[in-house]
């Protein structure tokens, strides 16, 4: 059972609309500025933290370019327009990585539903809660900043020494698997003798594990969910 409630149809296509706007055009607003290129969970939705009095997010079909206390807010179309709002231009490759979609027709409409946005911007609200719960937690080693990476479009830390380093994170859902999961992905599988034949590391892909948001527990917070498993994989690793 889904705890954020139905899944909208639209939710796969304006997730790959998003991940595009993300990578192609939001965050390298920020990198031309300070060099950064990651995201957050924001109000509604996602997009960078504040840098040089400036904060550009995505809330439901909107683009918010707030500037000093100076607010414009535009309806997403095309990655064309939203640079030319942003007073930017599209960036094909500071931001991607080897799973981002294709930059495509700039000037194509991205169709964004404003109800799939918000249920992703719910999504990776739930998720830095609980990232920022695990990196607090004193038994997590060495833990980084949460971040939303544009070029994968998911939320994520990384926790562990050297040996057990792993990659713990939040995706809404790629092409592989069609609805928004949790995952751990270990670094070094081989170096700490990682029993993949173990059910729990269960990832399709890669060596780790993954809990998809329709296998979530029922009457429980979604952030303790997601705190949990984490947690529960970082000490499986040790």
């Amino acid at each position: 059972m889904d705890p954020f409630g139905p899944q909208p149809e639209t939710l796969g296509a304006t997730r790959e609309a998003l991940h595009r706007l993300s990578t192609y055009v939001i965050a390298p607003v920020r990198h031309e500025a300070t060099g950064r290129f990651g995201l957050r969970s924001t109000p509604g939705g996602h997009g960078t933290p504040e840098f040089d009095g400036r904060q550009v997010r995505v809330e439901g079909s909107e683009l918010i370019d707030l500037v000093d206390g100076s607010e414009r807010r535009q309806q997403i179309s095309t990655l064309a327009a939203a640079a030319e709002f942003l007073e930017s231009a599209v960036d094909a490759e500071t931001a991607a990585e080897h799973d981002s979609p294709e930059v495509g027709d700039i000037d194509e409409s991205l169709g964004i539903d404003a109800a799939s946005s918000q249920y992703l911007g719910a999504w990776f609200e739930m998720a830095f809660a609980a990232l920022h719960a695990v990196a607090a937690d004193p038994e997590s080693v060495d833990a980084s900043e949460p971040q939303l990476w544009p070029g994968h479009f998911d939320a994520a830390i990384e926790v562990g020494d050297e040996d057990h380093r792993a990659s713990y994170g939040a995706s809404p859902g790629d092409h592989a698997i069609d609805e928004p999961y949790l995952y751990v992905s270990a670094w070094w599988p081989d170096k700490i003798g990682l029993d993949t034949t173990d059910a729990f590391w269960n990832a399709p892909n890669f060596a780790g594990s993954m809990l998809k948001l329709s296998d979530f527990a029922t009457g429980v917070d979604p952030i303790d969910v997601a705190t949990n498993f984490w947690q529960e994989s970082r000490n499986k690793l040790g």
